[in-house]
């Protein structure tokens, strides 16, 4: 089940056993939660805007919010600083594409009431009020770019890479403060909390924006491996290296830098994607090993030539049904989305989709939902299928998709 629906059945569960001894304070928290609407949130990474969707069936907008109000005193702050504009420019004109990152990833809180979002080149952390569209908090990260995040399974802490630091920061989702940092490969990428919310686990790819793509040339993209800590502690508890195990199945050539990745149901398993690399892994937690192997289709009219990889992710994108029964994967730029089945390995129908960046799950659970970054769209795919559902314009670049919550009655702050 999404991060999103865990939280708030669990914070509504949490109401309900609280009936017996505070009556009051129980029929608050349950109408609380009952004025609550789940939606998808769309980072469109390079305007600077989320756009706010029905979570299930025609995937309508709701609403859009601007998340950075404060862009002239961010930009006035990289220009009074040499370093700071260095790092910015690098970012336009590296991982950028050309263009500013301004909103990559995002989760509402548990109330509904703000919505924390990345921003990479402003290497900061926002809670942006929903409401009113003002900033809450701002947390500048270490370094100089923030990235993907996760957010512990009852929604108080959020984890943010900091990718040029080599740093995940775990703030206090309501008020900003850090609670707790760990360090972590080369260019921290990917967060997951296990759904007991007892540890995170930080995915590190290594240097994807240099053109050192050759596969003898992999030992320049840096140290790339999964750090596991203690989710309250913050102590490293275990890291996993993948070269070793692609090495055992003869994949020398292959990338070691885990990209998306998704646990089954039970969180036995691990599937994820790596660099320059059209199709998953599975690997299996006890035993230590890459078990399984899919190579999807590529895409005739895609080149080979690694250096035209975007940031060197052929594929970038995994999400699984609720039921553990189906993956959906994005074929980034193989331009494709495709549903595969978890126990043959077989793919479904290839769905065509411009530059798709990432996949995730419907409210119901019956759909992926990816975002075509080419498009400026998200379209949904539905799981028994594997046939397109419906499209939905978005902003420019989408990127991230996250379920999250809105209060009932919501709509778009004035500008």
């Amino acid at each position: 089940m999404p991060a999103f629906r865990t939280r708030h059945l669990c914070a509504l569960t949490a109401a309900v056993a609280l009936t017996a001894t505070v009556p009051a304070a129980s029929a608050a928290s349950a109408a609380d939660a009952a004025a609550l609407r789940e939606v998808l949130f769309v980072g469109n990474n390079w305007d600077g805007t989320a756009d706010v969707l029905q979570s299930t069936g025609s995937l309508a907008k709701v609403g859009r919010i601007n998340v950075i109000p404060d862009k002239d005193a961010r930009m006035a702050e990289i220009n009074a600083d040499p370093i700071k504009w260095i790092y910015f420019m690098a970012i336009r004109n590296g991982v950028g594409e050309g263009h500013d990152q301004f909103a990559d990833d995002m989760y509402t809180t548990p109330d509904g009431t703000s919505v924390v979002v990345s921003r990479p080149s402003f290497a900061d952390v926002v809670s942006i009020n929903l409401a009113t569209g003002k900033i809450n908090w701002r947390f500048p990260v270490s370094g100089y770019r923030s990235d993907h995040m996760a957010v512990s399974p009852d929604g108080t802490r959020v984890a943010v890479s900091a990718s040029t630091a080599n740093t995940v920061h775990v703030l206090d989702i309501d008020t900003g403060k850090q609670v707790g940092k760990f360090a972590t490969g080369d260019k921290p990428h990917e967060n997951i909390f296990t759904k007991d919310g007892k540890y995170i686990y930080n995915m590190a790819i290594g240097d994807v924006n240099t053109s050192t793509d050759a596969p003898w040339l992999d030992w320049t993209k840096g140290d790339r491996h999964i750090t596991v800590v203690d989710a309250t502690t913050y102590q490293q508890v275990r890291t996993i290296d993948m070269r070793p195990k692609l090495d055992a199945l003869g994949l020398t050539d292959y990338s070691d830098a885990v990209r998306p990745a998704v646990f089954s149901p039970d969180e036995s398993k691990l599937y994820f994607q790596v660099s320059f690399f059209n199709g998953f892994f599975e690997y299996d937690l006890a035993t230590d090993k890459i078990t399984r192997t899919k190579t999807l289709p590529k895409n005739p009219a895609t080149s080979d030539d690694r250096t035209t990889f975007v940031n060197d992710s052929r594929h970038h994108g995994l999400s699984m049904s609720p039921d553990g029964s189906k993956l959906c994967v994005a074929g980034t730029m193989d331009d494709y989305a495709t549903v595969v089945n978890r126990s043959t390995l077989q793919e479904g129908p290839l769905v065509t989709a411009s530059k798709p960046y990432w996949a995730t799950v419907s409210g119901d659970g019956k759909s992926c939902v990816i975002s075509e970054s080419g498009a400026d769209q998200v379209t949904a795919i539905d799981f028994a299928t594997g046939q397109k559902t419906v499209s939905v314009p978005v902003g420019d670049h989408p990127q991230r998709v996250r379920l999250g919550h809105v209060a009932a009655n919501w709509t778009s702050p004035a500008s």
